[in-house]
Formats: structure tokens, C-alpha cells, sequence
């Protein structure tokens, strides 16, 4: 079957960029704040388990 012309009312897609459909991408500064931040609570974890966080007299 022959394609059939263009309806010229219809908005042509490939005028409209190829940056259509594809999410925005996370900005730089917030992906290394967040691994800053996981590492930093990891090491407080660690730290608590590891008995760093206790108190009482024989820790002073």
C-alpha cells in the first residue's frame, strides 16, 4: 500500500528536537552529595556497632 501524503494540520515530529521523551538527568552536585552522605552514615553505623558510640565511665 502507498504511503499517504502528510496532513499539513498535523505538527511534524522531527521539528520538535531529539531531547523528546527523555527524562532530565540528575544534576552532578546531588549525585555526590548523596554518596557523600551514605558514606558518611555507613561510617556512623559502623561506628555504633563497633561499640564507638557507647558512653559511660569506663570510655572516659
Amino acid at each position: 500500500m502507498a504511503d499517504l501524503p502528510a496532513d499539513p494540520d498535523t505538527p511534524d515530529d522531527s521539528s520538535l528536537g531529539s531531547d523528546r521523551g527523555m527524562t532530565p538527568s540528575t544534576p552532578r552536585w546531588v549525585k555526590v552529595f548523596g554518596i557523600i552522605a551514605i558514606v558518611v552514615i555507613l561510617l556512623f553505623v559502623m561506628l555504633m556497632l563497633a561499640g564507638g558510640g557507647s558512653h559511660g565511665p569506663g570510655r572516659h
